[in-house]
């Protein structure tokens, strides 16, 4: 599996149609918005390719205390094939040595419409090094569920300071002059 840096001037369809199609609406800003955050925040956005053919790509907030994969997606027809773990190593491999933290639609969340879906990929971060925090967050009416790799523990106050990082940088991006 290969790998390539992508900035605002390299996105292209490929990765934009994944992008749209694998996350809710609720989860996901608007493409070009994305597109601008890559350089000023210095988003780690990486596209995998396995012999030519593209796999999907990760995206991650990098911040001193923990890096944030915020987003992780692999091709719906290549799911299942051992890609994510791959993508997932990648990741690990970059970030040795440093906390990487997710959140994804949570698994204790009963009354929702897709729970074998999310108890399956609570399972693959499981199996990949993640470990959860006992951390949940709400966004609209969807519990969030955070998880983590490396040492240590992650807190609520912990999630609040990746997200008010976050605000603020966009504030500064988007609400200039």
């Amino acid at each position: 599996m290969t790998s390539r840096q992508v900035t605002s001037r390299t996105a292209d369809r490929e990765l934009r149609l994944l992008y749209e199609s694998a996350f809710p609406e609720n989860e996901k800003i608007p493409w070009k918005y994305l597109l601008r955050l890559i350089e000023p925040i210095h988003l780690d956005f990486t596209a995998y390719r396995d012999q030519g053919r593209f796999v999907g790509f990760t995206i991650v907030y990098p911040r001193p205390s923990f890096n944030w994969l915020w987003y992780f997606a692999v091709e719906e027809q290549l799911r299942g094939q051992g890609y994510g773990g791959q993508m997932l190593a990648c990741l690990k491999e970059r970030y040795r040595g440093q906390n990487c933290v997710l959140d994804m639609e949570s698994p204790r969340q009963e009354d929702c419409d897709n729970l074998l879906q999310r108890k399956r990929r609570y399972d693959f971060y499981l199996r990949n090094g993640f470990r959860g925090t006992d951390v949940y967050r709400w966004y609209g009416d969807t519990e969030m569920t955070i998880m983590m790799t490396g040492k240590g523990g992650f807190t609520m106050q912990d999630w609040d300071g990746i997200v008010n990082d976050l605000r603020q940088s966009w504030m500064q991006i988007f609400h200039k002059g």
